[in-house]
């Protein structure tokens, strides 16, 4: 139980009064802060982040603040304030003066943990510094580490927020230069995937799916015997047979991983996605951005195949339209409206006729098993067909699933193609029916207009001052 000295302690770091901080960190805790990074040899050799060091010597007892944790896993509503504003203080002190004012700004609202995991600043700066770092002494990767092991909810999500860049570039920096030059990376993944290997407890994710060759009570019809004429008693109906349960297996029992191996990437890193997945819809929309992107220079495929399902509807459409239009204005036309439709959802691509085997990014392009892409492609379709989501997030899912497919298509990957076929069916329909609403509604305005003008038109014309008179009806003239 701590003493009074330390509750005034707290209060006065919570208020920023001059007085001594005691906020309480990661870095007080031995055996909490260094759990998971007893997981790699290389992570384990990570120095503390200065934040961290400076912060645990001035904190209690580490053997108080364990137990207290252990008391009461779900921290109140006024450590969880006290909690984000010390990590969000610890964040501005690692980037630069330019944005470190603005992040240091989010600690006075009243919820600093929501107001970090929606600040478009606070996104783009620590962006810009893992994109700068990833090594063992990253204070980046320390302090998501750090974070990601925070009892506060809300706290996690600003972590995980940033997953889908951070496996965009620990992937593309494959093979490393030195051996610890990734090891903040596979710290901060391993520790996505234990606690989620945590929260599964050691049981697979299943999902049961109805047999469909048994007939259910919609299709056996109810017997009504009728009383004006008596028939046979009928025998009573034979039950149908009982259906066994089709259970299929999204995820496997999670395994304790101690490092990032070659042969466990791709499913650590899947894992980690299951997670984001699971928080997708308070993920902020720079977030699911990267997300599309990442997945896109996965795939690497920017050919032109990537636009056939596209081609079949632009001809559909010049098969209808040959009646009343030249087959050559028809064919210019459609080609330009798909044109500028591709080029306002960013996913235009070289349609020169190139050679499929040169259009690929060599450098990000990974090995996409089904352990990985399966929850990459879910996280795919709800940026793709969420109703909540902003225009770029849909128009970035758009061109990542195209290039998805296009990769399936030459990697022969039945499970991909549907599924990214399946994708790019929707996301046609959900975009042909936002056209025809858009149309609809503005005709609806034109005529709505169109009445308003020649209402008015048929009103007499008076000065403003001049009194108006009541108008004598029309008289016709009609011959006999």
């Amino acid at each position: 139980m701590p003493g009074p000295n330390n509750k005034m302690n707290a209060v006065a770091s919570t208020f920023h009064l001059p007085t001594c901080c005691c906020l309480q960190t990661a870095a007080e805790s031995p055996g909490r802060s260094h759990l998971g990074l007893g997981f790699s040899a290389a992570v384990a050799a990570m120095p503390p982040s200065p934040s961290s060091a400076g912060a645990g010597a001035a904190s209690p007892s580490p053997s108080a603040s364990a137990s207290a944790s252990a008391s009461d896993p779900t921290p109140s509503w006024w450590e969880s304030v006290s909690q984000a504003r010390s990590r969000i203080q610890a964040l501005s002190s690692i980037l630069p003066p330019a944005a470190s004012q603005d992040v240091a700004a989010l600690a006075d609202s009243d919820r600093p943990a929501r107001a970090l995991l929606r600040s478009p600043a606070a996104y783009a700066a620590l962006s810009d510094a893992l994109r700068a770092g990833g090594g063992a002494d990253d204070p980046a990767c320390h302090w998501l580490y750090d974070t990601l092991l925070s009892a506060d909810p809300d706290l996690r999500l600003a972590a995980l927020a940033f997953l889908p860049l951070l496996a965009a570039l620990y992937l593309r920096r494959l093979p490393p230069e030195l051996p610890s030059s990734l090891s903040g990376f596979e710290a901060v993944l391993l520790a996505v995937y234990s606690s989620e290997a945590k929260n599964r407890q050691g049981k697979p994710v299943l999902v049961q799916v109805p047999d469909l060759s048994v007939p259910s009570l919609y299709h056996t019809p109810a017997s009504s015997p009728s009383s004006k004429s008596p028939r046979r008693p009928q025998p009573p109906p034979i039950p149908p047979p009982q259906a066994t349960p089709v259970v299929g297996v999204l995820s496997p029992p999670l395994e304790p991983q101690a490092a990032v191996k070659s042969t466990k990437r791709a499913g650590i890193i899947g894992v980690a996605f299951e997670a984001y997945y699971s928080k997708i819809l308070q993920m902020p929309a720079a977030s699911k951005v990267d997300a599309c992107n990442a997945v896109a220079a996965w795939a690497g495929q920017y050919c032109k195949c990537r636009f056939e399902l596209d081609d079949k509807e632009l001809e559909e459409e010049e098969g209808d339209s040959l009646g009343s239009v030249s087959p050559m204005s028809s064919e210019a036309e459609n080609g330009k409206e798909l044109e500028e439709e591709l080029a306002g959802m960013h996913i235009n691509g070289d349609t020169s006729g190139r050679n499929c085997r040169e259009d690929y990014d060599k450098e990000a392009r990974v090995p996409l098993p089904w352990e990985l892409l399966q929850p990459v492609m879910r996280v795919l379709g709800h940026c793709l067909l969420a109703p909540l989501n902003p225009v770029e997030v849909r128009d970035a899912a758009a061109g990542a699933v195209r290039v998805v497919y296009a990769r399936a298509c030459h990697d022969l990957v039945p499970q991909a193609i549907l599924a990214a076929r399946s994708l790019i069916e929707l996301d046609k329909s959900a975009r042909k029916a936002a056209k025809a609403a858009a149309a609809a509604a503005s005709g609806t305005i034109v005529a709505a207009g169109t009445a308003g003008s020649t209402a008015s038109s048929s009103r007499p014309s008076s000065k403003p001052n001049t009194p108006s008179k009541q108008r004598k009806p029309d008289t016709l003239l009609v011959s006999k």
